[in-house]
C-alpha cells in the first residue's frame, strides 16, 4: 500500500517537471534542411517502347535541372553500354538499346548549387526482339515467294524461314537496298522469317503465303458464279479472280463442304450476296472476299444458317464485309447445330441490325465462337453484339458454349445501352482479351446465365464506361484494363490506326492498326 502511494507521487513529480521544462523552450521552425549533396531521383521508371527502346522517367526536383543516366549489361556497371546527359525538361527520354537484352540502369542528379552529385537511383529493364522488318505491301507475299523489306543499310547477314529451314544469305547490295525476294515457299503455309546479323536477331515476321491454285477452280467475272457454286463438288475450292461480281447479286445456297476465296488477299473480289447454309454444308470457308449487302434485293444478312442440320465449321478470314441491314450471322433455325465459328483478320462495318442482332443465334446453336484480330465498326449500333440464346436443341444437354474475343478493335457498337455478351446458353465460358472498345454506351451483360467468371485481360475502354461499371451484373474488374484515348488516325473514315504508345506496347486491339 505504501509502495503504491510513493510510486504515484513520484510519477506526478516527473510529469510536472516535464511540463515546466517544455513550456520554457520556444518552438523552432526548420525552414531549410542543411545537406551536402543532392537527393537521388525518386520514382524512376523504365518502360520498353517499340521493342528495343527504353523510356525513362522520374519525379522531378525543382532544385535540379540536370541528370546523368548510365546503362550497363552488368550489375556492377563495370562496362557502360550507354550514357546520357538529361535536362529535366526533356523527360521522359527514350534511349535505343540492343534487342533481347537485360539492362541495369542508374540515374543521378547533378548539382548546380555547389553540392555534391546525388547517389545513384537504379532500375532494370529487358528489351524485346528488335524489329527492323518493315510492313509488307500489297503483292509482297505470293504463293511460292515473298519479298521482305527492312531499314536500308542495316547490319544484317541472313534471313532464315521456318518451317523448311530456308536460309538466304544477304548480299551487300540487298543490305543497302533493304529488300530481298526469297523463293521456294509453299502456298497457303504459315511461315516465320527471322532477320539476323550473324547470331543477333534483328527482326521477326510472321506471314502466310498466298494460294497456289493447284487443284482449285479459277473463277472470273465472266463466269456464272451462281452456277459454278451449284455445280461444285464436295470439298471444292473456288478461287475468284479480282473484279466486280455484283451484277450476279443474289442468295448463294451452299449445301456441301466448300471454300470460296479470293485469288489475292490485297485485291479482293467484290460480291453482293447472302450465303444461305443448308444441311450438308458441314465445312464452309469464306476467305479474302469483299462482301456488300443490298436491302432492295433482300440481301440483308451476310450468312444465314437456313435449315436444320449438323454444321462442323464456318470460317470467315481476311474479308471486308460492309453495309448489310441485319446480321453478320443469322442463326434462327431450330435444329441447326454449329460446332465452330471463327471470324478472323477481317474488317466488318455498318451492319445495322434492324430487327436483328449482330451475331444472332436465337434459335440455332453454336458451341465455339471465336472473334480474333478483326475490326467491328458501327455494327449493331442499337442492338446486341452477340446474342446466343437457350432455345436451341443443344441447350441443357451438358455441352458448354465457348466464346473468345481476342485482339479486336470494336468501335461504335451496341451504343444504345445494349449488350456485347447477351449470352443465355445453359453453360458458357467466355474470354475477352487484348481488345479495344471505343465510343459505345454498351455494356457486357445483365443476364444471370452469362458466365459470371468471364475472363477479362488487357482490354481498353475509351468513352465506353459501361464495361467497367460496378453496378452492372457483369463488368471488367480484372485490374488489367485501361481507359486510354487510342488516338485513332481517322475513325470516321475507317482508319483505326492508333498512336497511343501504351496501347501499342500492350498490343491492344486489331494488330493491323498498330504502327
Amino acid at each position: 500500500m505504501k509502495t503504491t502511494y510513493k510510486f504515484k507521487r513520484l510519477l506526478l513529480v516527473v510529469l510536472v517537471l516535464f511540463t515546466v521544462y517544455n513550456c520554457g523552450i520556444d518552438d523552432v521552425l526548420i525552414e531549410d534542411l542543411q545537406v551536402d549533396r543532392e537527393f537521388a531521383p525518386i520514382g524512376v521508371k523504365a518502360l520498353i517502347r517499340n521493342q528495343t527502346a527504353v523510356e525513362l522517367n522520374w519525379t522531378q526536383d525543382d532544385d535540379v535541372q540536370n541528370y546523368v543516366v548510365e546503362i550497363s549489361k552488368d550489375q556492377g556497371f563495370e562496362t557502360i553500354a550507354e550514357t546520357a546527359n538529361v535536362n529535366a525538361s526533356d523527360l521522359p527520354i527514350q534511349i535505343a538499346l540492343a534487342g533481347e537484352t537485360f539492362y541495369y540502369i542508374r540515374v543521378k542528379a547533378i548539382s548546380s548549387r555547389g553540392l555534391e552529385d546525388s547517389k545513384w537511383a537504379t532500375v532494370t529493364a529487358e528489351t524485346l526482339t528488335e524489329q527492323l522488318f518493315l510492313p509488307t505491301q500489297p503483292g509482297d507475299i505470293k504463293a511460292t515467294e515473298a519479298l521482305f523489306r527492312w531499314v536500308p543499310n542495316s547490319s544484317v547477314t541472313q534471313i532464315v524461314i521456318t518451317p523448311g529451314d530456308i536460309t538466304h544469305l544477304i548480299t551487300p547490295q540487298e543490305q543497302a537496298e533493304g529488300m530481298v525476294t526469297v523463293t521456294g515457299l509453299t502456298g497457303e503455309t504459315e511461315y516465320t522469317a527471322t532477320l539476323y546479323n550473324d547470331t543477333l536477331v534483328r527482326g521477326v515476321s510472321n506471314f502466310t503465303t498466298g494460294i497456289d491454285i493447284g487443284t482449285g477452280i479459277l473463277v472470273t467475272t465472266e463466269d456464272d458464279l451462281m452456277q459454278i457454286i451449284a455445280n461444285a463438288n464436295s470439298g471444292d475450292i473456288l478461287v475468284l479472280d479480282a473484279g466486280d461480281y455484283t451484277e450476279q447479286a443474289g442468295i448463294i445456297t451452299i449445301d456441301k463442304p466448300l471454300t470460296i476465296r479470293g485469288l489475292r488477299s490485297y485485291d479482293k473480289p467484290l460480291l453482293k450476296v447472302t450465303f444461305a447454309l443448308v444441311d450438308g454444308a458441314t465445312d464452309v470457308s469464306l476467305i479474302d472476299l469483299d462482301l456488300v449487302g443490298d436491302v432492295a434485293a433482300d440481301l440483308t444478312n451476310v450468312i444465314d444458317f437456313a435449315s436444320a442440320g449438323n454444321y462442323n465449321s464456318l470460317l470467315v478470314s481476311g474479308c471486308n464485309i460492309h453495309d448489310y441491314d441485319k446480321s453478320l450471322i443469322k442463326g434462327q433455325t431450330t435444329g441447326a447445330i454449329v460446332q465452330s465459328v471463327i471470324i478472323e483478320n477481317s474488317i466488318v462495318s455498318n451492319i445495322l441490325t434492324n430487327s436483328s442482332d449482330f451475331i444472332d443465334f436465337r434459335g440455332s446453336d453454336v458451341l465455339n465462337l471465336t472473334l480474333k484480330e478483326s475490326t467491328f465498326n458501327n455494327c449493331a449500333p442499337s442492338r446486341d453484339f452477340l446474342r446466343i440464346d437457350n432455345a436451341g436443341d443443344s441447350n441443357g444437354t451438358g455441352q458448354t458454349l465457348n466464346v473468345l474475343i481476342d485482339s479486336c478493335t470494336i468501335y461504335g457498337v451496341s451504343d444504345a445501352n445494349r449488350r456485347i455478351l447477351y449470352v443465355r446458353f445453359d453453360a458458357n465460358k467466355i474470354t475477352v482479351q487484348n481488345t479495344l472498345f471505343a465510343e459505345t454506351g454498351g455494356y457486357y451483360s445483365n443476364q444471370s446465365s452469362t458466365d459470371p467468371d468471364t475472363t477479362f485481360l488487357n482490354n481498353n475502354y475509351f468513352n465506353a464506361p459501361g464495361f467497367t461499371d460496378s453496378t452492372q451484373r457483369l463488368f471488367d474488374e480484372s485490374g488489367t484494363n485501361t481507359a486510354l484515348d487510342p488516338g485513332f488516325t481517322n475513325a470516321a473514315g475507317g482508319d483505326f490506326t492508333i498512336s497511343n504508345q501504351t496501347l501499342i506496347d500492350n498490343q491492344v486491339g486489331d494488330p493491323r492498326w498498330r504502327p
